[in-house]
């Protein structure tokens, strides 16, 4: 079963165009292609990466965080409750009002203080601001070196110049081993991204995020062992060019430099836009639907590969539309929006209104103490400051 299975996944018309078999890609000495085994690699190489941004986020980014004075936000801990505790980990984080009212005759509680818990219980798991910080510093980090590597890759190809090269010889194009080192490094991260998923910030476009990972592992996955190596080191290069300004701008965000991050946050939405809604489709989307047509017909792979470009291409359009939407309030307002993507922490609504209500009253009471003086003033008697008060109620007077 498993080796029919292997036979009908590797036929050459799924992966090679029309008149090519693998055996037309045989390696020898001096001439080496890409092999699907090569991908293997990826995975301890990813754990590597874990490891590697566990101990920068320690060493590096925490100890940066406190002097560059990002600070925690305060949060009231719920208190301790066995019955809510158990039902918020085995049921239901957010319950509705009728579970609200049952939980609340169960233990014996009023139902705002019932609220007030889960409220508290859930802002409790919300990722600290130190958290953020840390993320954003290793993915910065990783997004500066991986474009860096990129450009350096890529400088002298000449497919970087004229985008017609990465179908010159295709498929019968040599792996050099600073692509497939440049290859691994990003397969290798977006594998460390799947796996750390759970732990990371979670954003509101969460679903879209598995989406991106999960067409970009397919998408270099799939380029490699149909040896589009060519044209899956522009795809990179191109994402990567935003990324290294989205990064500091969330940790100029989190520092509060409001004018150096609202700065920042324009320079990236203007690459962003560019790259993706421009460059992306000339250089990549072009070049494969209509460049490729002139050395080889379309078949299964070609479908494939511009399948997988499209699903990329949807989801620049959708996160080029939050950061249309944020630069329209950005010029509006004169300051950058919170991120659409974050998640925001509930506030303690019910505090709140008490502390409110608390206020009004003291202020009440103090104007009506002012307006008593005035009164007694005017009619000639002494104010209330001159008196004494005994405990049985009568008045001595100064």
């Amino acid at each position: 079963m498993a080796r029919s299975l292997s036979e009908w996944l590797w036929q050459h018309e799924f992966w090679l165009p029309p008149g090519i078999t693998w055996q037309d890609m045989q390696e020898s000495e001096d001439v080496h292609y890409p092999q699907p085994r090569d991908l293997l690699l990826s995975i301890p190489f990813a754990l590597i990466l874990i490891v590697i941004r566990r101990a920068f986020e320690r060493a590096v980014a925490l100890p940066l965080s406190s002097k560059l004075g990002v600070r925690d936000k305060q949060r009231p801990q719920a208190q301790p409750n066995p019955t809510l505790e158990t039902f918020y980990s085995t049921r239901c984080k957010n319950p509705d009002e009728s579970e609200l009212i049952r939980l609340a005759r169960q233990c014996d509680l009023p139902l705002r203080k019932v609220e007030r818990w889960f409220r508290r219980r859930r802002n409790s798991d919300r990722p600290s601001l130190s958290k953020k910080f840390c993320e954003a510093c290793w993915r910065f980090t990783f997004y500066i070196t991986a474009f860096l590597t990129g450009l350096a890759v890529l400088y002298d190809k000449p497919w970087l110049w004229d985008h017609r090269e990465c179908w010159t010889g295709y498929p019968q194009q040599p792996l050099q081993p600073s692509l497939f080192w440049y290859y691994l490094l990003e397969l290798s991260f977006y594998w460390s991204l799947v796996f750390t998923l759970p732990f990371d910030v979670k954003r509101k476009d969460f679903k879209e995020q598995i989406v991106h990972h999960a067409a970009t592992i397919f998408l270099i996955s799939f380029s490699y062992c149909a040896n589009y190596i060519r044209i899956g080191t522009l795809v990179m290069v191109i994402h990567d060019a935003s990324d290294c300004f989205l990064e500091p701008t969330k940790i100029f965000n989190y520092m509060k430099w409001k004018k150096t991050c609202d700065s920042l946050f324009m320079i990236f939405s203007a690459v962003f836009l560019i790259s993706r809604l421009v460059v992306f489709p000339y250089t990549v989307l072009y070049n494969t639907y209509y460049y490729s047509m002139e050395i080889f017909q379309p078949f299964f792979g070609y479908y494939f590969m511009n399948a997988l470009l499209i699903i990329l291409q949807l989801l620049h359009v959708f996160w080029s539309c939050l950061i249309i939407h944020m630069v329209c309030k950005f010029l509006l307002q004169g300051t950058m929006d919170k991120d659409m993507r974050s998640d925001t922490e509930e506030s303690d609504k019910d505090e709140e209104r008490e502390k409110i209500r608390e206020k009004e009253k003291n202020g009440m009471t103090y104007f009506s103490n002012i307006t008593s003086n005035s009164y007694i003033q005017r009619n000639g008697s002494e104010p209330l400051t001159s008196r004494s008060h005994l405990t049985n109620g009568h008045v001595k007077e100064r």
